[in-house]
């Protein structure tokens, strides 16, 4: 089986969705012929097999004004490509990828498309049309969450996969750093207080901003503590000016982007996760499976996984988040990471994802 994994673009900004399609492409059987193409440009995060970069227009992918004018001539080089590599499966990363592919396959009727959905997308009638064209039996649509996947079923009309990404419990635990070494490789300084992790790109959706005051109101009833914030992005020069506002130079340090993030979660005594939205959030479930609890926004993705045993807090709420903060002591960390691990249940959610994965190629 020759499988076609087309992605919008690479680099640190998608790395989450490189991770999870390489996870689904982990899935295709030792058989099967991967490459995988980047419309965009930039770099494969995670993958298998060889990578080819197309440099497309961003506008010209949008179709936005003139540029829509290109789009024939990119479908008729993507056309004579898929052909070329004589594929039978691609894997499109939601909607923009599906929305210059998916006419293509009109004339490709060997070739079956499976469109993963990672976030919430806002569809229009014409989205809507695009994807019911297509036949079942060459069309299958996966959403990262359960909750997505019943969001797009209610827009589209058509079932939807739920392909909640999972990780190997052993091959996640395997490479993780001790508390001491992750703490050296992300600078962090060695203090008797706890430290507290937040994870992502640096932008508006992640909430970063509040959680920084939030930290402040904190630090009035536990002075000791640190907040470690790993990534990197557009707000990173606001956030630290903020930081340095507040008098917070010596607590909160934007550690920046780390390629393997994954080992270093020990770092952390409890991790905080601020989002205004997620299809998934990855960062959930890594820390978890890293013994290190998770306090986060009450979203539907979040409660999906860790259920009853999550921490959950109003989106956006300064003093709400201020006064859960300044409880997340050292001691209390354990009991709440060991009933969110019970609750996540990495080995069978591992092997649920793989029988789904394994369905979604091959069905």
């Amino acid at each position: 089986m020759n499988i076609v994994n087309m992605m919008w673009a690479g680099g640190s900004p998608y790395m989450s969705i490189h991770k999870v399609h390489q996870q689904v492409l982990s899935q295709a059987g030792a058989d099967a012929r991967i490459s995988n193409w980047l419309l965009l440009g930039g770099e494969l995060c995670h993958g298998r097999g060889p990578t080819r970069v197309w440099h497309m227009p961003q506008r010209a992918l949008k179709g936005k004004h003139l540029w829509r004018l290109l789009r024939p001539w990119l479908r008729l080089r993507l056309h004579r490509a898929l052909k070329g590599a004589e594929a039978d499966v691609i894997l499109l990363d939601g909607l923009g990828v599906a929305r210059l592919v998916l006419p293509v396959l009109q004339h490709l009727p060997e070739v079956r498309a499976k469109v993963l959905f990672h976030g919430m997308t806002r569809l229009t009638p014409r989205d809507v049309s695009l994807l019911n064209r297509l036949p079942a039996e060459r069309l299958s649509i996966a959403a990262v969450s359960h909750t997505l996947a019943r969001s797009l079923e209610q827009d589209i009309g058509r079932p939807v996969q739920t392909l909640r990404m999972a990780f190997d419990p052993q091959a996640f635990t395997r490479p993780l750093l001790s508390r001491e070494r992750a703490r050296e490789a992300l600078a962090l300084p060695q203090t008797g207080g706890p430290i507290l992790g937040a994870v992502g790109r640096l932008v508006e959706s992640k909430g970063f901003e509040m959680l920084i005051e939030a930290f402040a109101k904190a630090m009035e009833h536990q002075p000791g503590m640190q907040l470690a914030m790993v990534g990197d992005g557009p707000l990173r020069t606001s956030l630290q000016a903020r930081i340095d506002e507040l008098g917070l130079t010596d607590s909160v340090h934007l550690c920046g982007h780390h390629d393997e993030l994954q080992q270093l979660y020990r770092a952390f005594d409890w991790l905080l996760v601020p989002s205004r939205a997620e299809g998934l959030g990855l960062v959930v479930q890594e820390a978890v499976m890293a013994d290190v609890p998770v306090v986060c926004s009450d979203l539907p993705v979040f409660r999906e996984q860790l259920q009853e045993s999550g921490c959950y807090l109003p989106v956006g709420d300064v003093e709400a988040w201020g006064c859960e903060i300044a409880r997340c002591d050292v001691p209390r960390a354990l009991a709440v990471a060991a009933r969110q691990r019970q609750t996540l249940a990495p080995e069978a959610a591992w092997q649920a994802f793989c029988n789904g994965a394994h369905s979604l190629l091959r069905g």
